[in-house]
């Protein structure tokens, strides 16, 4: 598998031949296609038939990957099986077919894969600490060939420039990205072909690799790293504080606010109910007076009045003295009822009921009303 990746990337991008497979979609025992394995342009991806835990195997059917170069390989489902990382001296290739040995220098090996290539006897001294990637343990992979990181300044160079694509708020553009293989600290002119020495913050550069910062800001000059944690000021701190707590303290306050004046709005309709059933009550309580008054002193057809009933002082009226019929006397002769307080009809209470019988009429017959 490895040969046919060391051919330049124009070559790789073959016509497909045979039934149509769209590329990462064959699963383990499906067919593939060795010659569709390619590097996707613009970002030069490595890319086959398979899915993202097989490969093309040499009898054209996707087989299990037998080895990662991530920690965490990409395409995997939860709690899935992982191949094994490849042990020192051993690198896994773009395929992750199996682990193969390390490459000597001058050795053919998979774009920008550093870590295919050997590393030289003083790779500690050589080795890029720095995290920005320039080389590992020393060695570098340029043009598809293994070499040392090892030229110091003024001597010729090898340089490698790839385009990749990339995104930015004005839609697409072309990021440039030029590697060769002189020393840390130095980088390859493209124009001149030697190593020259790096430059410091605030000096003018063209290119990324021209700053010790690997880092060239649009302004043309050399600009801290990317990923240097930005420094503020204990002011700035202060303000955010003091924003914090007052957004904090105005937030209870406007709660409370809220909140007393649902408060005063229900004791309103509370006080606005009370008054309503406290009148409603008094209308009840004068109605009640008012008949309890009708019934008192209901008078004769002449005017006068006909009985009374005992007041709340117990006195008599002058009919009180008149005898209570017995339960066999004629009904008609006996007049309503009130109640000593005058809040309800009670007809079991003797205290409470008066009741008077009407003097029988006197006179001839044609004197009875």
């Amino acid at each position: 598998m490895l040969p046919a990746l060391l051919l330049p990337t124009t070559l790789l991008i073959a016509l497909w031949a045979g039934p149509l497979v769209l590329a990462g979609d064959a699963s383990f025992g499906k067919s593939c296609n060795p010659d569709h394995q390619k590097l996707q342009e613009g970002t030069y991806q490595f890319q086959t038939d398979c899915d993202a835990m097989t490969f093309c195997a040499a009898n054209a059917t996707c087989a299990h990957r037998g080895c990662r170069s991530d920690e965490f390989p990409f395409g995997y489902p939860q709690n899935a099986k992982l191949p094994p990382k490849c042990d020192k001296g051993f690198f896994c290739p773009d395929e992750q077919d199996q682990c193969q040995p390390v490459l000597a220098v001058g050795s053919p090996c998979q774009f920008n894969r550093d870590d295919e290539c050997e590393g030289p006897p003083n790779f500690k001294e050589l080795a890029d600490t720095s995290g920005l990637g320039l080389n590992v343990n020393g060695s570098v992979c340029l043009n598809n060939i293994c070499m040392w990181a090892n030229v110091t300044v003024g001597l010729p160079c090898v340089v490698q420039n790839t385009a990749y694509t990339a995104y930015g708020p004005d839609g697409e553009f072309i990021d440039i990205v030029s590697r060769g293989n002189c020393r840390v600290g130095l980088y390859c002119d493209a124009q001149q072909l030697v190593c020259v020495q790096t430059k410091a913050i605030g000096e003018n550069c063209d290119a990324d690799k021209e700053c010790a910062t690997y880092n060239c800001l649009d302004s043309g000059v050399c600009g801290a790293r990317t990923d240097t944690p930005r420094q503020v000021g204990k002011w700035v701190y202060v303000v955010v504080g003091v924003c914090i707590f007052g957004g904090m303290v105005g937030t209870l306050v406007g709660l409370y606010f809220i909140h007393r004046k649902d408060r005063m709005q229900e004791r309103e309709k509370r006080l606005q109910y009370w008054r309503e059933q406290n009148a409603f009550r008094q209308n009840i309580m004068q109605m009640q007076e008012t008949a309890r008054n009708s019934l008192m002193s209901f008078g004769t057809p002449g005017g006068s009045p006909r009985s009374t009933v005992y007041g709340r002082d117990q006195v008599q009226s002058e009919d009180s003295q008149v005898p209570m019929l017995h339960a066999a006397s004629k009904s008609s002769a006996l007049r309503y009822y009130v109640s000593d307080d005058g809040s309800q009809i009670d007809d079991r209470s003797d205290e409470d009921l008066m009741m008077r019988r009407r003097d029988p009429p006197q006179g001839p017959p044609g004197d009875r009303f």
